[in-house]
């Protein structure tokens, strides 16, 4: 497995042109072999991105893409993605008009199938990223496991996201398991406990388990691994990505 860093731990810092590039220069020097694109400024050209990435020794290793973009605007995001050498186009989390019941679950299958069906067939993979709404349930059964059975395997796979699995009351270890071989990209973000309430934390700085959720990983076909802190609590993000790093270059 390789380490990669999600973009949207600094997304105030790749909102233009000269920012971007100094910001894939400080994660490779961290020593970050791979991105995640995320929340960056989409008029940001697709060239300039492939090539400061490219000229950093930096692997594009999957996306984050607005889903307004993914439903209207699928080919030139295939063409992007093409261009970034990046296998797959991610959604963040299902938005907010989709979720209040399983009728709005089923709508947004049925919007974004045709879209996922066109990125499979240009040679790239639609995938789902979680927040601890899938675990939510509709009659009885998981949202996530409506999504898992409204997309077949080859047409979605899934960005699991350690935090919000266990955020959502479910076991890490347990779906990276139950996913084994959809989950070739996998969110790692550590859960601390501050003032009986649920933190972000750098990778080590918190309570998940990550012995076993590494080996598991590897068990799972987990090829990258991809770091994400959504907040840093007013500490240097850079540096929150840095530890994550470092923690993690000694235990994979």
């Amino acid at each position: 497995m390789q380490i990669a860093a999600q973009l949207y731990t600094v997304r105030d810092f790749t909102q233009n042109e000269k920012d971007f590039a100094e910001t894939i220069k400080k994660i490779a020097a961290i020593g970050y072999p791979g991105v995640q694109l995320s929340a960056h400024n989409q008029e940001i050209p697709a060239k300039f991105i492939a090539d400061t990435c490219a000229a950093n020794g930096v692997t594009i290793v999957s996306s984050h893409a607005p889903p307004a973009r993914i439903l209207n605007d699928t080919d030139t995001l295939i063409a992007e993605h093409k261009l970034y050498n990046a296998p797959q186009i991610g959604i963040g989390m299902i938005p907010e008009e989709y979720r209040a019941d399983l009728a709005g679950v089923k709508k947004f299958i049925a919007d974004f199938l045709p879209a996922a069906l066109k990125i499979k067939a240009a040679g790239l993979r639609f995938a789902y990223h979680n927040h601890e709404y899938e675990f939510g349930k509709f009659e009885g059964k998981m949202i996530i496991d409506y999504l898992m059975e409204g997309f077949a395997e080859a047409d979605m796979q899934i960005i699991l996201d350690t935090y919000w699995v266990q955020c959502g009351g479910c076991e890490p270890v347990s779906w990276i398991k139950k996913l084994a071989g959809k989950i070739p990209r996998m969110h790692f973000k550590d859960m601390a406990i501050v003032d009986r309430s649920q933190h972000f934390a750098e990778i080590g700085a918190g309570n998940l388990n990550w012995p076993e959720i590494i080996a598991a990983c590897k068990a799972s076909g987990v090829e990258w691994v991809i770091v994400e802190q959504d907040d840093s609590y007013g500490r240097d993000s850079f540096d929150s990505l840095r530890e994550s790093y470092e923690f993690l270059a000694k235990h994979i």
